[in-house]
């Protein structure tokens, strides 16, 4: 069995596979953490390096043999800082949660205070979101959006680290759409004491383009994945300042974590080699135009965008106006194809699992080559999904255009003609 392929060894997984890759190939993907990666970054991940287990750092393994992954490993170092302007690097976090949460690990003790952004208001479960550990093992101190306009009040951030005094400030976003401000949070940490990390899971790839802010000059310690809009393998990399490197790397391993996965380091210094190309620049730039014609588009078409459109890759949606919830809205989109998630609004008088929003991004329709009149067509999709909701032929009808218009921008379609004996 060793030689023998997938379809023979396992034709059930086989067949899933194949299943999900013709769903990826003629649906519409819109969920703003999601992406296609290329061929490259395939070829790495799957590569024989996931054979090799090196714990420890480049030249202090407790392995042998690891001469060559950590020559992959400093590279991945390298050009992540080179990439982001950071003074080091650990690519070894095996997701963005994960970067986080070394932060918490190095630095704070359980019950100290914590400030970070509300989930229900665009936050991450690692901000401080009571089911997550950062909320259920620190105290935690959120600040939110104002119910008028939307955006981060400057005034709270900057009340709220006075009285409370946090040890940790953590800035970043996972479902707000503006630019975020990362000098106010480093005025309000400077204030108090106080530790800064951003979070630029969602935002990396337009910050490596500078598209978006870049908070290395503000924030002590700066995480992200290294998919959504930077386009790599689902994993995650902490980085930040010089003087944190020791107790960070400690707290990635031994203190967090064992191995690293040295097929996904591969595959993210390949990432990050890509981002810095100029093909990569126009790519970004693609992905707000795109972000801000699909928005547009809705808006026109009577949906409400939340905070009134967006600056760069993600937004949402409230469906209030439309006589729908989160809930209803995301598997009505499945059944034609497009894929989005529920997501609470700001201020929502829905409980979580119902919500009032949904949450779109572009990166993903961006990779396959679609622009500006794509983007509109299938904000015309999306209405016309909402308001046929209940009329089964007239959502048949709108699959089909969903189909017709995924197959002309293919994605994996070589792929797929390899697996036809699947």
């Amino acid at each position: 069995m060793f030689r023998d392929p997938l379809i023979k060894v396992d034709p059930e997984i086989a067949a899933l596979i194949k299943k999900e890759t013709e769903r990826q190939e003629f649906g519409i993907e819109l969920i703003p953490s999601e992406n296609f990666v290329p061929e490259s970054i395939l070829e790495a991940c799957g590569s024989i390096l996931t054979n090799k287990y090196a714990e420890g750092l480049p030249g202090r393994r407790y392995y042998g043999g690891c001469e060559v992954v950590d020559q992959i490993e400093d590279i991945a170092r390298e050009r992540a800082k080179a990439l982001f302007g950071t003074e080091f690097a650990n690519v070894q976090p095996h997701s963005g949660a994960a970067a986080n949460q070394a932060v918490f690990e190095a630095f704070l003790s359980p019950g100290d205070t914590v400030m970070g952004m509300r989930l229900d208001h665009g936050g991450h479960l690692t901000h401080g979101s009571p089911v997550n550990f950062s909320g259920k093992h620190y105290k935690v101190v959120a600040y939110g959006v104002t119910k008028d306009t939307h955006l981060i009040d400057p005034d709270e951030v900057m009340d709220l680290a006075r009285e409370h005094k946090p040890k940790l400030i953590i800035c970043g976003a996972s479902a707000y759409s503006r630019r975020i401000d990362f000098e106010l949070f480093r005025r309000a940490a400077d204030q108090v004491g106080a530790l800064v990390l951003a979070d630029i899971a969602h935002y990396a790839g337009l910050v490596a383009t500078g598209d978006y802010p870049n908070p290395s000059a503000y924030a002590d310690f700066v995480s992200t994945t290294t998919h959504k809009t930077l386009r790599g393998p689902r994993s995650g990399i902490i980085m930040g300042k010089e003087k944190y490197a020791k107790e960070i790397n400690k707290a990635v391993f031994p203190g967090l974590q064992g191995g690293p996965h040295e097929h996904t380091i591969a595959a993210k210094a390949v990432a990050f080699k890509i981002a810095s190309t100029d093909e990569f620049k126009v790519y970004s730039k693609k992905v707000i135009e795109n972000a801000k014609a699909l928005a547009a588009g809705l808006s026109r078409r009577g949906l409400t965008i939340i905070s009134g459109g967006t600056d760069s890759h993600v937004f949402l949606v409230d469906l209030r106006s439309a006589g729908i919830t989160g809930k209803e809205a995301q598997p009505l989109l499945d059944s034609v194809h497009i894929t989005a998630n529920k997501n609470t609004i700001p201020y929502d008088p829905e409980p979580p699992l119902v919500c009032s929003g949904i949450r779109f991004g572009t990166p993903a329709v961006t990779t396959r080559g679609m622009g500006i009149s794509e983007m509109d067509q299938i904000a015309e999709l999306i209405t016309q999904a909402i308001q046929c909701k209940g009329d089964t032929a007239k959502l048949e009808s709108i699959k089909r255009s969903v189909h017709e218009l995924a197959a002309g921008f293919p994605l994996y379609r070589h792929r797929l003609d390899a697996m036809r004996s699947v």
